[in-house]
């Protein structure tokens, strides 16, 4: 059986701070397989970007540092390597050209001095060894793989030039031009209008099956995770709570918080007494607690119990629940 293209392993990220050192990451792990999504959700301050950082060696340094647990990527030659530990140098071979990541906003990762066509041509150079001719070609070519028109004349455009949907596709182009095997996605489209939004995830999914990627895409919004994912794995105060196929997640969650974030969709919003529609809210914020669930507090299932017993991250029919109630409330 072929090893999964990344495994993360009960990952723990810890921060120096001058109260001392926190965790906000416990205990993480997933896998992601070639040619599949997995999409991690949960709200701001749930820790799904910083486990995408510390995938990619990105933890800003010495104050974060993998302080457990490991993360495994099967490089293209089959030998597989615990990015956690790898040496920095290495690091820097593999982002770009086996792993890649598309950050949140694209006008803060382009560089304004420089044209689109040269940023991409700069990383192609660097990895894939083209001269400045076959650089530039390739980046033109991948500026027309992700559906910008004029490809050739945009090319010479600075970021500036762009509207916020066309930089995005110039991360994705940039993201894409070594063809990576793994793809990191962290909230690509939270800046970007409805439509625009619906034209980059398809591009995204797109270009998932041509080139075979495995993709980690880290989002907020559950309306994008059905359209995109193929699992999903919901994340509470730094620990996984739910993770399982897209379809079983949806049609029936066992977690209470992932139930709570089903039904803040606008696509499940309900009529007051005025006739008005609501969108339901969750009351509360993200919080770490000493003891007992970290989700009791803001929990309307929860009992005496929730906040005394901390619960274990329980395996059964190919799901993963953290609830110490999650078979009697299913």
């Amino acid at each position: 059986m072929t090893a999964p293209l990344l495994a993360i392993e009960n990952l723990a990220v810890s921060f120096r701070t001058e109260e001392g050192e926190v965790t906000p990451v416990r205990g993480v792990s997933l896998q992601i397989s070639e040619n599949e999504t997995v999409a991690v959700v949960g709200e701001s301050g749930s820790g799904k970007s910083v486990t995408s950082f510390a995938t990619m060696g990105l933890l800003p340094r010495p104050a974060g540092r993998v302080s457990q647990g490991r993360i495994l990527f099967r490089r293209r030659s089959g030998d597989t390597i615990d990015l956690a530990t790898a040496p920095r140098a290495t690091m820097q071979a593999l982002r770009g050209a086996e792993i890649a990541m598309i950050f949140q906003e694209p006008m803060t990762s382009l560089n304004p001095v420089l044209t689109v066509g040269e940023q991409i041509a700069e990383a192609v150079r660097l990895h894939l060894g083209y001269d400045r001719r076959k650089a530039w070609a390739h980046a033109v070519e991948m500026l027309g793989l992700v559906e910008i028109p004029d490809a050739a004349r945009r090319a010479s455009d600075y970021p500036h030039h762009m509207s916020g949907g066309m930089r995005q596709r110039v991360m994705i182009a940039l993201a894409l031009s070594c063809r990576p095997a793994l793809l990191i996605a962290d909230e690509p489209t939270t800046a970007l209008d409805v439509t625009i939004q619906a034209q980059v995830l398809t591009l995204l999914d797109r270009l998932r099956r041509e080139l075979g990627m495995g993709v980690l895409f880290i989002t907020h919004n559950l309306g994008v995770v059905a359209e995109i994912a193929d699992r999903v794995t919901v994340m509470y105060a730094g620990e996984v709570v739910e993770s399982a196929p897209v379809r079983d997640l949806f049609n029936a969650p066992r977690h209470p918080y992932t139930r709570a974030l089903l039904e803040c969709m606008p696509s499940r919003a309900t009529q007051d007494a005025t006739g008005r529609r609501v969108v339901r809210s969750i009351p509360g914020q993200v919080s770490r607690v000493e003891r007992g669930c970290a989700f009791a507090p803001r929990c309307t299932d929860a009992k005496p119990v929730c906040s005394v017993e901390a619960p274990m991250l329980e395996s059964d029919a190919g799901r993963q629940t953290r609830c110490l109630r999650w078979r009697e409330l299913a």
